[in-house]
C-alpha cells in the first residue's frame, strides 16, 4: 500500500531532488569560471557580494537609520508616538530580514563556488600568497599558519585544530553542495556518518556572513566547537570574515562580547543559552554580550533540539539561610520508610508473579488474575524503579494488564485510587514526578513522636479558628503567626522527606549520577557526560548529597531560566545536521517548522548492518558481546562498544580485563581520560 502511494505521490527525496539538486549545476558552473582568477581575485569577490547586498537592502536600512535617529533628535516625543516609531522600525528591520534572504538565493550560486575553489587552492598548494591586508596583518597576532612576507601574507595550509596537526585536503562533493543548499534554506540535514558534515557547514555559512548578521555554529562539547573553529576557520579568514570560539573565552568578559561581534562564531549549545540568561539578568548594558539572533545551523540537531529541548538551563544563586536543612536529621527516617517499602514491594512483586502466571496459558482464574494485578500495581506505585519488577513488565501480556488494571482505578478522578495506596507506605506518581506519604508511611516515621509533626495543617482553615477565637487583636496576631510559622516549618520539613524519597527511590548511582571527589555530579542521559557544575533544584541535588554522605552544600533559588527549545526559536533563521533525523521529523517539524531532507551519500553505502539479536538472560547477552569483540579484535579491526549506564560499561570492562582484551573504559568518571584518548 505504502509504495503504491510513493507511486502515486512521488517519494519525498525525490520531491527534495527536484528542489535541491539544481544547484549542484549552478554552483560547479560558476565554479569552472572561478579557475582563472588570481587569489587576489578570489578574496575581491567576498567585498563583491558584500556590497551587492547592501545595495540590495539600502534603502531599508536608510528609512531604519532616519527613524531611529528621529527619536534621538527628539527627546521631548510622546510615548505613543515613540512606540509607533519603533512598531514601525521592527517591522522594517523584518522586511531586511526578507531582503537578505532574496539577494543570498541570488548569490549563492556564485558565493558557494567561491568556497570550493578556495578549498580546491588549499589542498593543491602548500601555500597560498595573496596581497597582504590589514586583515592579515591583525591575523598573524593568533594564527601560526599565516605570515607576512612583505607586501604578500603566506598562508600554510597545515595548522593545529585543538591541538591536533591537519593539513588541508577537501574539495566539497556535489552532494555536499546539496546539503548546504538544504541547510541555508533552513532545514535539517540528515547525512550518514563520515559523509562531511562539518565541511557541508562551510558554503551556508560563508554566504550567510557575507550579510554581516552574524552566524552561530552550534556543537554538543566544547573540544568541537574548539576543533571546527580552528580547522574551518583558514577558510573563512582567507576572505577577511573573523571566526572566534566562546567556549576559549570566560563568561560576561571583553572577549566573550568580541567573539559574538565575528562575522562567525562557534560554540556549544549550553553556552550560547547560558549568555542569553546572563545578559537577561544584567542591570549594564554595555555588559550584554550577545546581539541579534539571526542564523544559526545546530551540529546534532535531534540531540540538541529533541533529546535536551525540555531540559531548562538554569542560573541559580544563594538564598536566605540556604544552609540550614533538615536532610542530615530526617535521612535516618527516611532510610527506615523506604526499606520497608522495599520488602513490601518485593512481596507484592511474589504475589503477583504467583497470581499473573496464568495469564499467558489462560490457566489462572478472574480472581487470581485481579488480585496480581492489584499486586503489580500496588508494587508500581510503590518503586516504579525496582529492577525485578522491570524484569517481570517486560514478560508477555504483563505491562498490559498493569495498564489496563492502572486505567480502571484513574478512572473518575482517581475514586479508586486509595485502595491501592493504602497499603503503601508513600506513593510514586512517575508521570507527575510527585511523592505523597501514606498514613501508614506517616504511622512509621512517626514513631514516638506526635503523628501531625509530618501532616500540613490546612492553613486558612487554621487562620479562621484563630479569627473565631475572641482574642485581642494583639493576641490574634502573635497566635496568627504562629500558626503561619508552624505551617512553613511543617510545609520545609515534608518537602524533605519528599525529596529525600525521591534520592532514595528513583535516583540510582552510576545511571543518574555519580560521586566523585566527596561531589554528588550528574550524568548527562544522553551523552554518558558529567554535567559539571549543574545541581538538582529544589534540594534535590542536597538529599542525594545526604543519601551518598557527601557534604551538603548550600540550598540555592532560581535567577533566570530557559529551555533550549525556546532559545534556539528566537534564531531569524535555523538549521540543523545530524545522523540520525528522520526518526524525529515530525517533532522537528510540530515544533520547530524545520523539514529534515535527506542528503544522498557520495558513495554506495558500504556498511553492512546486521539485525538484532535478543537474549533470553543479561548473562548470555553480555558473554556474546565478550565473544564477538573477542572475534573482531582477533581479526585486527577496531570495536567502539556504547552502554546505557556506567555501571554497565564498568562491567564489561571486567569482563574484558579476564578474558585480557586490550580496551579503554569511557563514561561519566572517565572525561580526562577520554579527551587524552
Amino acid at each position: 500500500m505504502l509504495n503504491i502511494l510513493k507511486k502515486i505521490v512521488g517519494s519525498k527525496e525525490k520531491k527534495d531532488a527536484k528542489i535541491f539538486s539544481p544547484y549542484i549545476d549552478k554552483v560547479n558552473n560558476e565554479f569552472v569560471k572561478l579557475s582563472g582568477l588570481s587569489n587576489d581575485e578570489l578574496r575581491g569577490k567576498t567585498i563583491e557580494f558584500k556590497n551587492r547586498i547592501k545595495e540590495y537592502t539600502k534603502s531599508t536600512e536608510d528609512e531604519i537609520l532616519a527613524l531611529e535617529k528621529s527619536v534621538e533628535d527628539n527627546p521631548e516625543m510622546d510615548f505613543h508616538t515613540k512606540d509607533a516609531t519603533f512598531s514601525k522600525v521592527d517591522k522594517l528591520k523584518k522586511k531586511v530580514d526578507e531582503q537578505i534572504e532574496e539577494v543570498l538565493e541570488l548569490l549563492l550560486p556564485e558565493a558557494f563556488a567561491v568556497v570550493k575553489e578556495t578549498a580546491k587552492r588549499f589542498t593543491e598548494s602548500d601555500e597560498v600568497i595573496a596581497t597582504a591586508t590589514d586583515f592579515d596583518k591583525e591575523l598573524i597576532k593568533k594564527r601560526a599558519h599565516v605570515e607576512i612576507k612583505g607586501d604578500k601574507s603566506v598562508w600554510q595550509m597545515s595548522w593545529n585544530a585543538a591541538g591536533t596537526p591537519v593539513t588541508w585536503n577537501m574539495i566539497h562533493y556535489d552532494v555536499q553542495i546539496y546539503g548546504g543548499a538544504v541547510l541555508h534554506q533552513g532545514n535539517v540535514a540528515e547525512m550518514q556518518t563520515g559523509e562531511g558534515k562539518t565541511l557541508v557547514a562551510t558554503m551556508p555559512v560563508y554566504l550567510n556572513a557575507l550579510a554581516g548578521k552574524g552566524v552561530h555554529m552550534v556543537t554538543v562539547n566544547n573540544y568541537l566547537a574548539r576543533r571546527d573553529a580552528e580547522w574551518m576557520g583558514p577558510l573563512y579568514e582567507f576572505h577577511g570574515m573573523s571566526v572566534d570560539c566562546i567556549d576559549n573565552t570566560k563568561p560576561n568578559s571583553p572577549e566573550r562580547k568580541k567573539a559574538y561581534r565575528a562575522d562567525i562564531t562557534f560554540g556549544t549549545n549550553n553556552e550560547f543559552g547560558f549568555d542569553y540568561l546572563r545578559d537577561n539578568m544584567t542591570d549594564n548594558p554595555e555588559s550584554i554580550v550577545q546581539h541579534k539572533h539571526h542564523f544559526t545551523i545546530v551540529d546534532e540537531v535531534d540531540s540538541v533540539l529533541i533529546d535536551d529541548a525540555r531540559t531548562p538551563l538554569i542560573i541559580s544563586g544563594p538564598t536566605a539561610n540556604g544552609d540550614k536543612h533538615e536532610f542530615t536529621e530526617l535521612k535516618p527516617k527516611v532510610e527506615r520508610l523506604v526499606n520497608a517499602q522495599r520488602k513490601l514491594v518485593n512481596d507484592l512483586l511474589i504475589g503477583a508473579k504467583k497470581n499473573l502466571k496464568g495469564i499467558e496459558d489462560g490457566t489462572g482464574t478472574k480472581d487470581e488474575i485481579n488480585d496480581g494485578a492489584m499486586a503489580l500495581l500496588r508494587a508500581h506505585r510503590g518503586l516504579p524503579k525496582n529492577k525485578a519488577l522491570i524484569k517481570f513488565l517486560s514478560e508477555g501480556g504483563i505491562r498490559a494488564q498493569l495498564q489496563k488494571t492502572e486505567n480502571f482505578y484513574l478512572q473518575d478522578r482517581e475514586r479508586e485510587m486509595p485502595t491501592i495506596d493504602k497499603e503503601l507506605f508513600f506513593v510514586i506518581n512517575e508521570k507527575q514526578n510527585t511523592i505523597e506519604l501514606t498514613d501508614k508511611g506517616i504511622d512509621l516515621i512517626s514513631k514516638d513522636e506526635d503523628s501531625s509533626y509530618y501532616i500540613m495543617p490546612d492553613l486558612s482553615t487554621s487562620l479562621d479558628a484563630v479569627e473565631k477565637e475572641g482574642l485581642s487583636k494583639q493576641d490574634q496576631l502573635n497566635k496568627k503567626e504562629e500558626v503561619i510559622l508552624d505551617f512553613t516549618v511543617k510545609s520545609e520539613r515534608i518537602h524533605t522527606i519528599n525529596q529525600l524519597l525521591k534520592a532514595y527511590s528513583l535516583f540510582e548511582k552510576e545511571v543518574e549520577y555519580v560521586v566523585m571527589n566527596n561531589k554528588v555530579m550528574i550524568v548527562d542521559e544522553q551523552t554518558g557526560r558529567i554535567m559539571d557544575g549543574r545541581r538538582y533544584s529544589d534540594g534535590l541535588h542536597q538529599a542525594l548529597e545526604a543519601k551518598e554522605n557527601c557534604t551538603i552544600e548550600a540550598a540555592t533559588q532560581t535567577y533566570a531560566t530557559v529551555t533550549l527549545q525556546n532559545f534556539f526559536r528566537m534564531y531569524h533563521k535555523l538549521s540543523g545536521m545530524t545522523g540520525t533525523a528522520e526518526t524525529e521529523a515530525q517533532e522537528l517539524w510540530d515544533i520547530y517548522k524545520l523539514d529534515v531532507v535527506v542528503i544522498p551519500t557520495n558513495r554506495p553505502i558500504a556498511r553492512q548492518d546486521d539485525q538484532d539479536l535478543v537474549y533470553k538472560t543479561a548473562r548470555e547477552k553480555f558473554n556474546a558481546v565478550i565473544d564477538e569483540i573477542d572475534r573482531v579484535v582477533k581479526d585486527g579491526r577496531p570495536v567502539l562498544v556504547g552502554t546505557t549506564t556506567v555501571e554497565i560499561s564498568e562491567l564489561l570492562g571486567r569482563m574484558l580485563s579476564m578474558r585480557k582484551i586490550p580496551h579503554n573504559v569511557l563514561n561519566a568518571k572517565q572525561h580526562q581520560r577520554e579527551a587524552e584518548i
